[in-house]
């Protein structure tokens, strides 16, 4: 590999979440975390490069986002996912999470319902509730050791005359899944008929396992016109304390209000190193870095098949670097399972509670190999341990 993904850089003491966040349980020291969606990988050296250039001009005051940026973002998604995108349909702010609150502002009413698919992504219901608006679950079905669409269950969930958004998480967190271009064309055919809104989170979308291929939401024929894609390059590259997302929509009516929502919610100006970043990122020398990083959180993936205690299903990972596991034969709801491991193997992994379904947990790969052996280690006697109480 050109890129050194085992190096160790230290993150502690450096007002890291993953690293120094106050645990739910346990003293809080000499924890491995496994848990929130960032890497311990530093980033691509065209990123830092990018970066020092950026700081060594000395002056950081508020930020005009440049043609360039928009020239790379289309440029990447035409090359990498075929995905033709106009400049017009790229609105910039600060984060995907921010990005989505505004868009559910933007197309919803107090009260109204948003369509979402269990287990997926903890924020969308803090998004969702922050709006004034309901949940309405239409729940993935369990085949195997992968999930797929409940197409009956979100058909009727989509015709309710409150539903106005389908919120779609592709690639899936935290399920693992990578929709194709069949399953992304039927979701839209029952978002059609119901004339409601598709708005796909797509921040994972780089971060695909080999035999897998991500296609972007909008890029199915039928699927764009009106939809919404959410994106950025922070959990691909690592950098989302540098803030800057898209939001990507072809439709200008539904990019006023967008753009309106933005800006009640204040959050239509980035930092000088956002734009900076995404433009190094989506270069020749970060895709390198991104094919390397990926082949690397495969390997981590099959370690963990190798190692995890048996009797405990790990779902196929196609997408994402966030592992799902079946923990229910323990028979504890999991954030007490998640506090357990705190407390006695200081191990941090994330209940799936958070994500709508009781019984699981969630494993971050994105690390170097022996912070990873580590853990699951530590994970390995814990579940043994409960197993066997």
């Amino acid at each position: 590999m050109q890129y050194d993904f085992d190096k160790l850089v230290p993150r502690r003491g450096t007002n890291a979440v993953k690293w120094d966040a106050t645990p739910p349980a346990g003293d809080g020291k000499d924890i491995i975390p496994l848990w929130v969606a960032d890497m311990d990988f530093q980033v691509a050296p065209c990123i830092l490069e990018a970066l020092h250039k950026r700081v060594d001009h000395g002056i950081f005051g508020y930020t005009i986002v440049p043609d360039s940026y928009y020239e790379a973002v289309v440029r990447w998604f035409g090359r990498r996912h075929g995905w033709h995108i106009e400049k017009e349909w790229i609105q910039y702010t600060t984060a995907v999470v921010p990005a989505l609150s505004a868009v559910i502002k933007a197309l919803t009413e107090p009260g109204d319902k948003v369509v979402i698919q269990t287990p997926v992504y903890n924020c969308f219901f803090s998004s969702i509730r922050n709006n004034g608006c309901t949940a309405l679950d239409a729940p993935l079905l369990e085949d195997g050791n992968t999930y797929r669409f409940d197409y009956e269950a979100l058909d009727k969930a989509c015709a309710d005359p409150k539903a106005k958004i389908l919120l779609l998480c592709n690639p899936h967190n935290p399920a693992g899944r990578v929709w194709t271009p069949e399953e992304l064309a039927r979701v839209g055919a029952i978002a059609r008929k119901h004339g409601i809104a598709v708005v796909s989170d797509e921040i994972h979308c780089e971060i695909v396992m080999p035999g897998f291929k991500f296609t972007p939401y909008a890029s199915v024929e039928g699927n764009q016109p009106g939809s919404v894609t959410l994106g950025s390059p922070s959990k691909s590259f690592n950098t989302a304390g540098l803030q800057i997302a898209n939001i990507i929509c072809d439709d200008s009516a539904i990019r006023e209000k967008i753009d309106r929502a933005i800006n009640i919610n204040e959050i239509c100006d980035v930092n000088p190193f956002g734009p900076v970043a995404l433009e190094a990122a989506y270069s020749e020398e970060g895709e390198a870095w991104l094919n390397e990083m990926n082949a690397y959180v495969a390997a981590n993936y099959q370690y963990l098949l190798d190692h995890i205690t048996e009797g405990f299903k790990v779902f196929r990972l196609e997408g994402t670097y966030l592992a799902w596991v079946d923990a229910r034969s323990l028979g504890i709801p999991s954030q007490k399972l998640e506090d357990n491991l705190l407390e006695h193997e200081k191990v941090w992994v994330n209940a799936g509670a958070m994500y709508g379904t009781e019984g699981f947990f969630r494993v971050n790969l994105a690390c170097p190999r022996s912070l990873l052996a580590e853990g699951l280690k530590r994970l390995d006697n814990g579940l043994k341990r409960l197993k066997n109480q």
